[in-house]
This record gives C-alpha cells, structure tokens and sequence, in this order.
C-alpha cells in the first residue's frame, strides 16, 4: 500500500516533460522527440497508403484514403459549403497530425505531444494565424477591419477581445482534455495495473479522435465568421 501511495505522490514525474537530451545549450524534451517519432511514422503511413492510387478505387488502402477525405470534406461542406473545400489541405492536415499526436501514447514509452500546452498554444496560435489571413484574403484589409464592427459598431472591442481569446481556448481545450485523461489512465495503471486501464486506453483512441476533431472544426467555424458574418 504504501508503494501505491509513493507512485502516486509522484504520478505528476511521470506525465510532464522532461529534457531528453541537450544539443549545447538547447534543451531537447521528450514533447519534441515523441513529435518528431510521430512524424515520422505519419510519413510511412501516408506512403504505404498513397501508393498505386487510381481513379476508382481497387484497394482498401484507397478505400480508406477516401473515406476519411470524404469525412472532412462532409464537415467543411457542413459549415462552408462546397466554397469552403478548397482549405481540404488545412483541415486535413490539422485533423490527422493532432489525431496521430493523441494516439501516440499507443507507443509504448510515449507520452502524447498534445498534453504539453506548449505543442496545443503552437497549434492554436498558428491555426488563428492562418484563419485571420484567410479573412485578410478574402474579405481584403478594409473589409476584415470592418468585419470587427459588425453586426453593430459598439460590439467592436468584444469581437477584438474574441479574436484574441480564441487561441487560448484551443489551446487549453485540447491540452486540459488530453492531460486529464492521461492522469487518469496513470492513476488507475498504479491502482490496479491489470484492469482497468485497458477498457480507458480504447476509451482514449474514441476520446482522441473527438478532440482531434473538434480542434479540427473549430477553425471551420472560425474561417466562416469571416466568410459568411457573425
């Protein structure tokens, strides 16, 4: 018992980054080197996958390539309309890297990148980024200026004050969901090491594949503010 209770005051070592190593004075952490891991095997899965495509599909890796396209493209089609198809590359991207981030802990060793809030500010900083140039592009620097004026000139500072919060509240959505559920799949692998956390982890791949997703919309809708108006 007292060994469960020592883990278990430590159970925080064991789930926030660490340096793995340093490069002179750079500090590598183990969020980097799991992300990097990722890629690369994002990077294999994508070949083995792309390979010999055709117009019509004759494999099940194409048919799989095509399902989870078709399923973005349902999204941004429910949000944007088929106008909104052409930003495919973001949203795919976007869905696929976060979703293959939040698996990793499938890795043995690894610690999904998504549970440090530095990697989820990164994605969201550089998701609001993108979406308020989109709105530059599309709306040209004088409409995007008075797209904060609208539906009525006095709501000016709130819809600034949106602007800003929305990559706060990415960041600690996706981080504050992938944390905590890894925190409770720890706690219960020190309780009871047998059962239960293995009814959690397939509770994690349904549980990352939400948050993938929803990281994933959220910039749809954002993309359709500037689009469509508040």
């Amino acid at each position: 018992m007292e060994k469960i209770v020592h883990k278990l005051a430590h159970v925080m070592e064991h789930i926030q980054p660490y340096v793995a190593y340093k490069v002179g004075p750079v500090e590598i952490t183990d969020t980097v080197v799991t992300t990097w891991i990722v890629m690369i095997v994002l990077f294999a899965v994508i070949f083995f996958f792309t390979r010999g495509l055709s117009e019509k599909p004759t494999t099940k890796r194409q048919h799989i390539i095509e399902m989870i396209v078709g399923f973005i493209v349902d999204l941004i089609d429910s949000i944007l309309g088929k106008q909104g198809r052409k930003y495919l590359p973001l949203i795919g991207t976007l869905f696929i890297f976060i979703l293959f981030l939040n698996l990793s802990w499938f890795i043995p060793t690894l610690k999904p990148p998504t549970m440090d809030l530095s990697t989820t500010a990164a994605f969201a900083v550089t998701t609001i980024i993108i979406v308020q140039l989109i709105g530059i592009k599309k709306k040209g620097i004088v409409g995007y200026v008075k797209h904060f004026f609208e539906p009525v000139p006095f709501l000016f500072p709130l819809n600034v004050l949106e602007e800003l919060v929305k990559p706060f509240s990415l960041a600690l959505r996706l981080f504050g969901n992938m944390f905590g559920e890894e925190m409770v799949v720890t706690i219960l692998f020190i309780i009871l090491p047998l059962f239960l956390p293995v009814p959690i982890q397939v509770l994690g791949v349904l549980m990352g594949t939400i948050q993938a997703m929803v990281f994933t919309m959220l910039p749809v809708i954002y993309i359709a503010s500037f689009i469509h108006g508040h």
